[in-house]
């Protein structure tokens, strides 16, 4: 029920939100981790969030990064609705590249990034010394609208995932998977 407010909210704001199937992928990926320490790019209005906490550790805390307040605002009422404590939550106004370089090195166990795709590659090397070794890098949108495997897409967005997924695909710092759920999940372990 909490995810369906969250999903209708993020409608109303003229968000979108990650699919039922790229939520519960999220869940499996925060779970199998055992995952303690989320970071998540993009809060929208808590439904990504919500998939993250309901697959993490119980001591675990989720820190969200988005530069509107008013869908952080609602995402926090979300948590709480869902009943997680507050304490659970690390809710931080900003863009994400200013953020990021602040967050503790080597100590996240999960990194979700659901932005600017213009911002995918920053939040990459950045995910690159925030995560532990073992720890997941997840980017939303990697199928690019369906267009990634059309030669023919020429457009910026569409050039930008592909030239993200081939650097994490050709590193040696990343054991990746393109997972075909919702929009598109690049995940990525680093090594």
């Amino acid at each position: 029920m909490v995810l369906r407010t969250a999903r209708s909210l993020a409608t109303e704001v003229g968000l979108g939100a990650v699919t039922p199937g790229t939520g519960a992928t999220l869940r499996l990926l925060a779970a199998a981790g055992s995952a303690r320490a989320v970071v998540e790019i993009g809060t929208g209005t808590g439904v990504s969030g919500l998939w993250l906490l309901r697959g993490m550790r119980a001591d675990g805390i989720l820190t969200t990064i988005d530069v509107e307040t008013e869908h952080q605002r609602i995402a926090r009422r979300i948590f709480q609705e869902a009943g997680f404590a507050s304490g659970r939550t690390r809710i931080i106004t900003g863009r994400a590249l200013d953020v990021l370089p602040r967050l503790a090195d080597g100590v996240y166990d999960l990194i979700f990034v659901d932005s600017e795709v213009a911002e995918y590659s920053a939040c990459v090397e950045a995910a690159t010394r925030l995560l532990r070794p073992g720890g997941v890098l997840a980017l939303h949108g990697a199928l690019a609208a369906g267009r990634i495997g059309d030669p023919a897409a020429r457009d910026v967005e569409t050039v930008t995932v592909r030239e993200v997924a081939k650097a994490i695909r050709e590193s040696e710092e990343w054991i990746p998977a393109l997972l075909p759920t919702g929009e598109g999940l690049l995940a990525a372990v680093k090594r």
